[in-house]
């Protein structure tokens, strides 16, 4: 690292209603799969910390969930509170948006900014855009809303646009020693990091059967040598939602169990055993206390 430039090391959180692109742009910036991602919304449950370090700075990104305004069960109280408390902590904050698309629930989430931090607007999706030109009628709508310290339009899945957007964030980190080591990625522990490619392949396999009345608890999380063992419990909110799980002979909980296998054994550089089964908990997702249990903050 070049110690004669001045570090710049800071907090960065990145908002925006359900599905914008938030989970895919922090692991475009991170290099890594930290935090997961479906086509749906509501994938991302968790504050999901990514690292990124530099030459001259480390940007300490926050993933947050989109920020629910139709739902109020526990799980929904318990995420739009992970939005207002990263807010309150963070130096600078990226607002998403999808290009071409700003409707009432972004007005919602731009509600919750705040007004003493640096807020940069951050068009993504613009590769799906075909004829630019109605980029900027969209951008003034939009700019009209509130003013922004920067508009950067970008493109997370083909990392367009990243390094200015780097540099625009940058200017706002404050004249900080590196926050945590140049080789950390995460902050989140490798059990947490399981639970979650576990619960991405739910959101992936199962369609829109039932992902929003599941969960992940990691029983059990051992490590000999290169080998991880690891233990976990899909929790499901009724009895007939476990033979949906499993599926036909046990078919879809193999295939779940296999593809987080692989994308655990990708991060983690080593051999994983993974077992996997699923059981009811009646309520989970409206039940505070359990939440808790279920590292719901």
């Amino acid at each position: 690292m070049n110690t004669e430039k001045q570090i710049r090391s800071g907090y960065v959180a990145i908002v925006g209603r359900p599905n914008v692109g938030k989970s895919t742009l922090l692991n475009r910036l991170v290099g890594e799969k930290i935090s997961i991602v479906s086509r749906k919304a509501q994938t991302t449950r968790h504050r999901i910390t990514g690292i990124l370090t530099n030459d001259d700075a480390q940007f300490v990104f926050v993933d947050t969930p989109g920020f629910q305004t139709e739902h109020t069960n526990a799980l929904n109280r318990a995420m739009n509170r992970g939005v207002t408390q990263t807010l309150a902590d963070v130096d600078v904050v990226l607002f998403v948006v999808e290009a071409g698309r700003f409707d009432a629930k972004d007005k919602a989430v731009l509600k919750l900014l705040p007004e003493d931090r640096p807020v940069i607007l951050v068009v993504n999706k613009v590769d799906k855009i075909a004829e630019k030109e109605k980029l900027l009628p969209f951008l003034a709508a939009v700019t009209a809303e509130r003013s922004f310290t920067a508009v950067v339009p970008v493109s997370a899945t083909k990392g367009k646009q990243l390094e200015q957007l780097l540099a625009e964030a940058r200017q706002y980190l404050p004249h900080e020693e590196l926050l945590f080591a140049e080789d950390e990625l995460t902050d989140r522990s490798e059990r947490f990091l399981a639970s979650e490619y576990i619960r991405e392949k739910l959101f992936r396999l199962l369609g829109d059967e039932l992902p929003y009345s599941t969960t992940v608890e990691i029983e059990k999380f051992e490590v000999e040598g290169n080998l991880r063992r690891i233990y976990a419990a899909i929790v499901v909110d009724r009895d007939g939602h476990k033979a949906i799980v499993i599926g036909k002979g046990g078919e879809t909980i193999k295939r779940i169990a296999t593809e987080a296998r692989q994308d655990m054994e990708k991060l983690f550089d080593g051999k994983v055993y993974l077992e996997v089964w699923v059981k009811v908990k009646s309520g989970w997702n409206d039940d505070e206390r359990l939440l808790r249990s279920l590292g719901y903050e």
